[in-house]
């Protein structure tokens, strides 16, 4: 194989990496755990392929759409900001035209995936969840307020009722706290990391709490957002939505939330921040697994 070639092929590989880096997706596949988490909590049975394999590919296409746009509307601040400065667009190997192009097809193609083959309800919510994120959230809430992340947060919050609705076709009060779970639990997951990547908020003039009201404040938000969070996830038992295998689970989950909130407001390390947000991505993905065992059992 000539030079040339192996250039053409090594350039190939990265534009699928590139393009696969658009999407997030680890943000997408959390996402998707707790949309299927709130499919098989809809119905005492097993969910059937037929709905679970379009809503899924739907949901995850239309997320990834929405992470595309947020990558394209953010490039400007990802370029000042270390952890983001070499995606994609930042170092120039996508252009902003190509991204508009990926994210556009892939927001139709869940839409319609979702439209014809599962539900309009999912498909509207969804849309309406795109739109949250990557319109509202990203090109305005942002830029415009310190308290971005929870009001936006509620985008975000979403899949799992999304995931109920595909099932059932109807928005029902368990599938709503399901939400609130997420929409708890987001604002000390984010403002730990941006505790941690303070300066460089600041040097990308992104109105994040840390930099508007300072660290210290911060810190005080999160711990009292992860008490809300305790008393929240402890809801699901006490309405007899799920039984006790959760409620033992989530109880060790609350307390080593708590533990990381307390640390990091009164005894923080240089990386206190930084463990306590990779702790909140196994938190929330160790609370649905919960829900999902503990339903199957107990159903």
């Amino acid at each position: 194989m000539t030079q040339q070639a192996i250039a053409r092929s090594q350039e190939r590989r990265a534009s699928w990496r590139e393009y696969l880096e658009l999407t997030k997706p680890r943000v997408v596949a959390l996402l998707l755990l707790t949309a299927v988490v709130g499919m098989c909590l809809a119905t005492t049975g097993w969910v059937d392929w037929q709905i679970m394999l379009p809503a899924i590919t739907g949901i995850g296409l239309m997320a990834g759409s929405a992470a595309a746009v947020n990558h394209l509307v953010d490039r400007h601040i990802d370029a000042k900001m270390a952890r983001t400065l070499r995606r994609p667009l930042p170092t120039g190997a996508l252009s902003p035209k190509k991204v508009i192009i990926f994210a556009t097809v892939m927001g139709l193609l869940g839409y319609l995936l979702l439209e014809l083959f599962v539900n309009r309800l999912t498909a509207m919510l969804t849309l309406a969840s795109l739109v949250g994120y990557a319109v509202v959230y990203t090109m305005y809430l942002k830029r415009a307020t310190p308290q971005n992340i929870v009001i936006g947060g509620i985008a975000g919050a979403a899949p799992p009722l999304l995931g109920w609705t595909a099932v059932t076709g109807e928005i029902h009060a368990n599938a709503v706290l399901l939400v609130m779970i997420i929409f708890t639990w987001t604002p000390p997951h984010f403002w730990a990391l941006a505790v941690h990547r303070a300066k460089d908020y600041a040097k990308a003039e992104v109105p994040m709490l840390p930099v508007t009201h300072g660290i210290d404040f911060t810190k005080t938000c999160i711990l009292l957002y992860t008490v809300l969070l305790t008393v929240v996830c402890i809801l699901p038992y006490l309405i007899g939505m799920s039984g006790l295998i959760y409620l033992a689970g989530v109880s060790a989950l609350n307390i080593g939330f708590l533990a990381y909130a307390w640390k990091l407001k009164f005894a923080p390390n240089k990386m206190t921040a930084y463990n306590m947000f990779k702790y909140s991505i196994w938190y929330l993905m160790g609370l649905f697994i919960l829900l999902l065992v503990d339903h199957y059992i107990f159903s």
